[in-house]
């Protein structure tokens, strides 16, 4: 598909759209800059209504590409304001919906239930379907989502308006959209300075840090693309090839490493996911990113046989103090408390004496937090491990103190896991996750969540 040919034509019908509309703009522009922000938002509100009282094609376009351009003006206090209006004015049309209410009644068909269908809709869905009208209108409408989110922390009262984006965005990033592409060191450097800023996992430290990730034999990325974003990725995912499955980050990111050949590798490791697009938060893209790349670097290399990750646990440390600060813990005892407290000792884990004693209890809480930790839903607490879990992985092993970074040491106590993904049994452990919320896990880390103090099954099995 030549994008940006469909993205030229675009901006040439928005511009002989702006010729058509007839607002004298110059007045207009004069009264803006004496606009408060709720007259900013409000005259931002009557161009939306404009534009979904139905113009011409030029116009319609020429229309939503000035809302878009004058959303990116505002600031935080109208951009609020122009949200709320979105949550209270744009709803679905009430004599619409109560009219196909009574048709529907009087006459059940499917017409009815059609007409019934399109009445409760809200009109913000087609306000957002008209803005993507205009060139840039898909990117325009993410950024406008993660301003929303930012929002939603302490504003409930918009969510409907952030209903109405997952329903679109859910269609409008669809897998059939999606591009799965390779990045190396060939890739345009507009993408490769992509992948160092979105990098979430393991930070990248420049062009040659970036280069050790994706220009080795024995190293691979992937990421997906839509064609309304042109080179720019909505997730990314690094591997390294193995001959085992890793129990700590360094030996993968150290410079000074020994290159193997791909046809010796037995283990590709997933070490990093990247989501880049923050405003395509609940879309799901990883599952199919994990898929995809296992049935690509299998096909390319068959004598693959072992998927792992190697992830973060990044609730685990704010879990682990809760249950420390539980005097009723049913996870933590006394002993094991007493053993806990060097946590709070800085750089605990950089001496023996201050490590001593952790270990044991700290993967026992540990697999007590992976396999039984639970959400309000009933989900595992862990977002990784949901992740992972839904996508019919295994948890396979806990590994003690695999990431020193300081990030990982203030999230996890340095604490890492490897995700197992076995072929065959990947449609069975969806399955049992999808149904029941059921935790898939090797013996090893079962053991571990059930042994009493300093009776830890060793890993692995």
């Amino acid at each position: 598909m030549n994008t940006s040919f469909f993205g030229e034509m675009l901006q040439t019908i928005a511009e002989r759209g702006r010729a058509l509309l007839d607002r004298t703009r110059n007045g207009r522009e004069r009264r803006d800059r004496r606009e408060t922000a709720e007259q900013r938002s409000a005259s931002l509100v009557e161009l939306c209504e404009e534009l979904l009282s139905g113009r011409g094609e030029a116009s319609g376009v020429a229309l939503a590409r000035e809302i878009l351009t004058r959303y990116a003006e505002l600031t935080t206090d109208p951009r609020i304001a122009f949200f709320e209006a979105l949550a209270a004015g744009f709803g679905p049309d009430h004599a619409r919906l109560d009219a196909a209410i009574a048709a529907w009644r009087a006459l059940p068909s499917d017409t009815t239930a059609a007409d019934l269908h399109q009445a409760s809709e809200p009109r913000r869905q087609e306000l957002f379907r008209r803005l993507n009208l205009a060139p840039g209108g898909t990117a325009a409408l993410v950024r406008m989502r993660e301003q929303l989110i930012d929002a939603l922390d302490h504003r409930e009262d918009l969510a409907a308006v952030d209903a109405a984006f997952n329903h679109l965005f859910a269609s409008w990033f669809n897998r059939g959209f999606l591009v799965l592409r390779r990045i190396d060191w060939s890739s345009p450097a507009i993408v490769l300075e992509k992948i160092i800023r979105y990098e979430a996992v393991h930070r990248i430290r420049g062009w040659d840090d970036l280069r050790r990730r994706i220009d080795p034999p024995d190293r691979r990325c992937y990421a997906f693309f839509h064609p309304a974003l042109v080179d720019d990725p909505l997730i990314f995912v690094e591997v390294a090839l193995t001959t085992e499955t890793p129990a700590a980050i360094a030996p993968i990111l150290t410079v000074q490493r020994n290159v193997i050949e791909p046809d010796k590798a037995t283990t590709a490791v997933f070490y990093s996911i990247s989501n880049c697009q923050r405003g395509l938060s609940g879309v799901s893209f990883g599952h199919f990113l994990i898929k995809q790349v296992v049935e690509e670097i299998a096909r390319e290399h068959p004598k693959l046989s072992n998927f792992v990750t190697l992830s973060p646990a990044a609730g685990f440390a704010e879990w682990l103090k809760r249950e420390r600060a539980d005097e009723a813990s049913k996870v933590l005892n006394a002993a094991d408390r007493a053993a806990l407290a060097n946590l709070d000792i800085p750089g605990w884990w950089q001496t023996e004496t201050t490590r001593e004693g952790v270990e044991e209890p700290l993967l026992r809480a540990a697999a007590r937090y992976f396999l039984h930790a639970r959400t309000k839903g009933g989900a595992p607490l862990d977002a990784v491990a949901r992740f992972h879990l839904g996508n019919g992985a295994r948890l396979e092993r806990l590994n003690w103190l695999a990431d020193g970074s300081e990030r990982a040491m203030a999230q996890a106590h340095g604490l890492m896991v490897n995700y197992l993904y076995i072929l065959d049994d990947i449609e069975k452990n969806h399955e049992a996750y999808a149904q029941q919320r059921t935790v898939v896990a090797s013996k090893a880390v079962t053991a571990l969540a059930r042994a009493p103090a300093r009776d830890v099954a060793p890993a692995g099995g």
